[in-house]
């Protein structure tokens, strides 16, 4: 059966601007992504068997072109509407820290960084500079490591917080594993980064460990 052929309730464009795109499952946003289906599935049946394929909605949104255009009834036209998709929202999440603006809380930065780090698949390390009024400058990605481990060096922070003129700092960085509790590593090298950024008078406000789908504040925590 069609799904124009089902009630209006139960299509997915129809329930999601009557109930919000927040009670769709992730089968009937796909869906309404495909738009259409293939010879003998729906959108939502092609969507579902798209899901199981990829294990999740968070795998298929991080599948490469070759994997996705290889999947039948996908193609690079697709693909590239979805990059777009994705783009978006990472510019979405990025507005939540506008440049030149002061901070507006603990849950939009977390969020944000959550955005930028919890896919990558390798550890980084970076900062998000801030002015004198706690305005942001930029987010900077500054170490780049393996799968568990990224090496550090406190001076090439202090170089770049003096050149772009900040007063503050926050640290964050991701935990390729998902899992993101603080390491001892992770509270030592935080140590050393305060240490050397006191030296110039800059303050590092926070440092944020990025797992999967949560970000840990060493400030929250008293770490700091």
């Amino acid at each position: 059966m069609k799904i124009t052929d089902w009630p209006a309730a139960e299509r997915p464009r129809e329930k999601l601007l009557q109930q919000g795109a927040e009670r769709l499952s992730d089968a009937e946003l796909v869906a309404i992504f495909l738009r259409t289906g293939i010879t003998g599935l729906s959108a939502v049946d092609l969507a579902r068997q798209l899901l199981n394929q990829f294990g999740s909605l968070r795998q298929m949104l991080n599948a490469s072109q070759q994997q996705f255009c290889s999947v039948k009834g996908l193609g690079q036209a697709k693909y590239v509407q979805l990059q777009a998709c994705i783009e978006m929202t990472r510019r979405f999440l990025a507005e939540s820290l506008p440049e030149r603006k002061p901070l507006q809380s603990a849950s939009d930065t977390r969020n944000y960084l959550i955005g930028e780090l919890r896919d990558e698949p390798n550890e980084v390390f970076a900062m998000i500079l801030l002015d004198n009024q706690h305005r942001v400058i930029r987010f900077q990605p500054v170490f780049f490591g393996t799968i568990d481990a990224a090496a550090v060096y406190p001076r090439v922070l202090v170089k770049l917080a003096l050149e772009t003129n900040a007063a503050a700092v926050i640290l964050a960085h991701n935990h390729p594993s998902g899992i993101a509790e603080p390491s001892e590593a992770d509270k030592r090298i935080t140590r050393r980064v305060i240490d050397a950024m006191n030296l110039v008078d800059i303050r590092v406000l926070d440092h944020f460990v990025v797992g999967d789908n949560q970000a840990v504040s060493f400030a929250e925590r008293g770490l700091l």
